[in-house]
């Protein structure tokens, strides 16, 4: 494969696990509005993010394979995006609190004009957390900016009981997905082409 590899994200979790993959790449921030839709489900809303954030960087690098990513915390069917502030990253967490949730990862993949999604859906179960636990936590500054109002590989991890499904999905980049796609480019992954 002779094109860049761009991934259309800021994260540097997103950066680490491609990096996994052993596949060089950069990585390139998209700016796009990330509001759920009416009724949209966390499956739609995050296969649509994902898609988007591919698409408006391959406008803009049509010679290169663009890869987006997004993830979408849902309990319910209410959607839990970032938090804005403390207080809703408190909200947030006080909601999961002793409950199981879903996490819905989508994964796209634009070259040549084509874009192809895949969707990664996990389960994840908080034990109780104290008020003063979600206190602290919300203090470190780390649930801001993650879906969910936690990171499940950082101080986070510490209230995750059970995980059914991908760890790398909920961090933000499901690798099983992602290689799947980054193969059907034609991408070489771990000795081996399609």
């Amino acid at each position: 494969m002779n094109r860049r590899l761009i991934l259309a994200s800021a994260s540097p979790q997103r950066a680490k696990l491609l990096d996994q993959l052993g596949v060089s790449h950069v990585a390139i921030a998209a700016d796009i509005d990330e509001t759920p839709h009416p009724a949209e489900s966390a499956e739609a809303l995050a296969e649509r993010l994902a898609r988007g954030k591919a698409q408006a960087l391959a406008a803009h690098y049509p010679d290169d394979v663009v890869l987006g990513s997004d993830t979408v915390v849902t309990l319910s069917e209410r959607l839990y995006g970032k938090p804005a502030d403390d207080a809703e990253a408190d909200s947030m967490l006080a909601s999961l609190s002793g409950r199981t949730h879903r996490v819905v990862s989508g994964v796209a993949l634009c070259v040549a004009g084509r874009c192809l999604s895949r969707i990664s859906m996990s389960q994840v179960t908080m034990r109780d957390i104290t008020a003063a636990e979600r206190a602290g936590y919300v203090a470190s500054g780390e649930p801001i900016g993650k879906a969910g109002g936690y990171a499940i590989q950082g101080r986070g991890a510490i209230f995750i009981a059970r995980l059914d499904g991908s760890y790398s999905s909920v961090m933000g980049l499901p690798l099983y997905e992602t290689a799947d796609l980054l193969r059907e480019a034609g991408f070489e992954l771990l000795g081996t082409t399609s």
